[in-house]
């Protein structure tokens, strides 16, 4: 298992090295100068140059991103154009929610995607799985900013019940807080779900089709507990690889859903990043959510390993 981890980790290194090259290109393909976001029409070409050679902007662009990957080696993301503070606590200060908002959306993606992904396969070819498979169809083909608008527009404009927009700390009014948390998380959930579904209906068919399930069927055991007892644990592995995968995705889906439902959180700490580029910021929000996302299908590859030991010898 050590060896495995000790892979695993060694994978991770050009990754991340890509990643962060990927995100430094991108800033110099974005139009504009940062230095519009500080400096006035009434400027002087003076002042525009001494802020540039104050940001470090008048470097060529391989001595700023040597510059860069030194700090970062040492942990600093470098500072905030626009915030004037550091990225890594900008980042720090948003990231609970985000992670907070990830976390019930696959909380709830997996508890609703395997709750009807098993109710379908064991109907198979009836009415009920029929109708549940085209439901996770739907819910697979809706953008998720799409169906956040949709339901802002139901449950916000048309009825009043919960809010648009805006957070509210937990800590401070915690029914409030559930209000402000509950749209985004059916939003972020919502392609997941029907991803779940069919993953799990797929999985569920295979085992009930094994011999062992027919044993137990046999003795007179009742079908739910078959199902819960010897289906669903022989079922869980491709749903478990999948589950990471979509925790990764539900980190990259937030971006557009904090922006959308005007959630504080890392996601909408990037995109005010880019509308002003403020590069730093970007790099670092970029990098930060890229390690996250590792980190996550590193811990599923530990899981899965330490469930299935073949996988630790391939």
């Amino acid at each position: 298992m050590r060896d495995y981890l000790l892979r695993r980790l060694v994978s991770v290194i050009p990754v991340l090295f890509l990643v962060s090259l990927m995100s430094f290109a991108v800033i110099w393909i974005i139009p504009g100068d940062p230095t519009a976001a500080f400096l006035d029409a009434s400027s002087t070409p003076e002042d525009i140059a001494r802020l540039r050679e104050m940001l470090g902007l008048d470097k060529p662009p391989l001595v700023q991103m040597a510059e860069w990957y030194s700090r970062v080696l040492t942990g600093d993301l470098g500072q905030s154009i626009l915030l004037r503070i550091p990225v890594l606590s900008a980042i720090l200060e948003r990231l609970p929610l985000t992670l907070f908002l990830a976390a019930l959306a696959l909380l709830v993606a997996v508890g609703l995607g395997v709750a009807a992904g098993t109710f379908a396969a064991t109907r198979r070819g009836s009415f009920a799985d029929q109708s549940v498979m085209a439901l996770a169809l739907l819910g697979l083909s809706v953008p998720d900013f799409w169906f956040g608008l949709l339901l802002i527009v139901v449950f916000s404009v048309q009825f009043g019940w919960l809010p648009s927009g805006g957070y509210v700390p937990l800590l401070e009014d915690p029914a409030g807080w559930a209000r402000s948390m509950l749209l985004p998380t059916l939003t972020l959930a919502v392609v997941q779900i029907g991803f779940i579904a069919r993953m799990t209906r797929s999985a569920m068919l295979d085992v009930i089709s094994q011999d062992f399930m027919r044993t137990a069927e046999s003795k007179g055991l009742p079908g739910l507990y078959i199902i819960l007892r010897h289906g669903l644990p022989n079922a869980m592995m491709p749903i478990l690889t999948v589950t990471g995968i979509i925790a990764g995705a539900l980190l990259g889906s937030a971006v557009v859903v904090e922006q959308v439902f005007a959630l504080p959180g890392v996601g909408r700490l990037i995109i005010g990043g880019i509308l002003s580029r403020d590069y730093p910021l970007i790099q670092g929000g970029l990098l930060f959510l890229t390690v996250i996302y590792l980190l996550i299908n590193l811990i599923v590859d530990l899981l899965y390993a330490a469930v299935d030991p073949r996988v630790r010898l391939e």
